[in-house]
C-alpha cells in the first residue's frame, strides 16, 4: 500500500500541483506563528516545548484518523495516506520557477531570470551573471527536492507512515521558521528546532546522497561528498550538494573570499583555491547544469520508486 499511495500522490501532483500558499500551509504557518509568540521567553527550553506541541497537534489527529480508516476500511485508508502523501509532497511546488529560470537563460534573458530567480529565493540577485544565477537555480533545486521528495519517502515508511511523513516536513518548516527570519537569527528558541531537524534528516541526506551518486557520475559525487561536503556551513546541505554537484559533473558552491554577501545559505563555503580547482570534479555551472539538474533528478526519484517497489513485493509475499 506505501508504493502506491506514493505513486498515485505522484501522479496526482503531476495532474494537478498543490500550490505553495494554498489554505493548509497557511494554516500550518499561523499555528507556528502563534506557538512562537506564546512560549518564546529567550529559552531553548521553551523552543523544545513549543516544537512537541505543534509535533502533537498534527501527528496526533493523523495517526488517529489513519488508525480509525485502517481498522474498519484499508481502502479508506488507502486513500488517507494519498492524501497526506500529496499534502507533504512538494515535488511541483516550485518546479515552475525551475523551468522559467531554464528558458530564460537558453533565450538569453539574464534580466528576466535574474527576477525569476529572485522571487523563488527571496534573493538580491542584482549584479549575478548566468553563471551565478544557474548555480543557485541548482542548489536550491537539490535541497528542495530533496526536502520535499525523497525526505518525505523515508518518513512515510516508517511504522506511523503519514504522521511521520506530517512530521518531517512541519520539523523542516520550523527549522526555518524559527531560525531564518530577521528577528529570529541567533535566539535561543529556535536551536532545538534546527537540531531536531538535522536529526531527523541525517538519514535521509545521506540516502538521497547515494540515489545521485548511483544514478549520475558515482566516482566523482562519491569523491566531491568525502572531500568537500564538510566544507559547507550546513553539513546536511553541504552532503546533497557535493554529492549532487559530482554526479552532474559540476561544481557547486562560492569561493570563500569572493563570496557576496547575497548569496543564500544553500550556497557552499568551499575554498576553491588553485590547488583544490585542480581536484574538485566538474566545471562552472551553465545553462546546461539547469537540464543535467532534471535528468539527475528524475532518476533519483525513478531509483527512490523502484526500491519501493521491490519493498513492498517482499512485504506482500513475506
Amino acid at each position: 500500500m506505501t508504493f502506491f499511495s506514493i505513486l498515485c500522490a505522484l501522479l496526482i501532483e503531476q495532474l494537478k500541483p498543490l500550490r505553495a500558499d494554498n489554505q493548509i500551509y497557511g494554516g500550518i504557518k499561523r499555528l507556528a506563528t502563534q506557538i512562537e509568540s506564546w512560549f518564546n521567553a529567550g529559552e531553548t527550553a521553551n523552543g523544545r516545548l513549543g516544537w512537541f506541541l505543534m509535533m502533537a497537534i498534527l501527528m496526533l489527529p493523523t495517526a488517529i484518523i489513519y488508525g480509525i480508516l485502517k481498522h474498519y476500511n484499508i481502502f479508506l485508508a488507502f486513500g488517507w495516506n494519498v492524501l497526506i502523501v500529496y499534502l507533504t509532497l512538494g515535488f511541483r511546488h516550485y518546479s515552475h520557477y525551475f523551468t522559467s529560470i531554464q528558458f530564460a537563460l537558453n533565450s538569453g534573458d539574464e534580466a528576466g531570470a535574474r527576477r525569476l530567480l529572485a522571487e523563488w529565493t527571496k534573493l538580491d540577485t542584482v549584479g549575478m551573471d548566468s553563471t551565478e544565477i544557474a548555480r543557485i537555480a541548482v542548489e536550491k533545486s537539490l535541497v528542495t527536492t530533496h526536502r520535499n521528495v525523497f525526505g518525505v519517502f523515508f518518513w512515510f515508511l516508517m511504522p506511523l507512515g503519514p504522521a511521520c511523513a506530517v512530521m518531517y516536513r512541519v520539523s523542516e518548516y520550523l527549522a526555518r521558521a524559527w531560525n531564518e527570519p530577521d528577528h529570529m537569527r541567533n535566539e535561543a528558541f529556535g536551536r532545538f528546532a534546527a537540531r531536531a531537524f538535522y536529526w531527523l534528516d541525517w538519514i535521509p541526506v545521506r540516502l538521497t546522497a547515494i540515489a545521485f551518486a548511483v544514478v549520475g557520475n558515482f566516482e566523482d559525487s562519491v569523491y566531491a561528498w568525502r572531500n568537500f561536503a564538510s566544507r559547507w556551513a550546513d553539513e546536511s546541505k553541504g552532503i546533497i550538494l557535493a554529492a549532487g554537484g559530482g554526479a552532474m559533473g559540476v561544481r557547486l558552491g562560492t569561493p570563500v573570499e569572493n563570496a557576496p554577501q547575497l548569496l543564500p545559505a544553500d550556497a557552499a563555503t568551499v575554498d576553491f583555491s588553485e590547488s583544490d580547482a585542480d581536484v574538485l570534479p566538474g566545471e562552472e555551472p551553465n545553462v546546461r547544469a539547469l537540464q543535467s539538474t532534471v535528468g539527475l533528478v528524475w532518476r533519483a526519484l525513478l531509483l527512490w520508486m523502484a526500491l519501493l517497489l521491490l519493498l513492498s513485493g517482499a512485504v506482500w509475499l513475506g
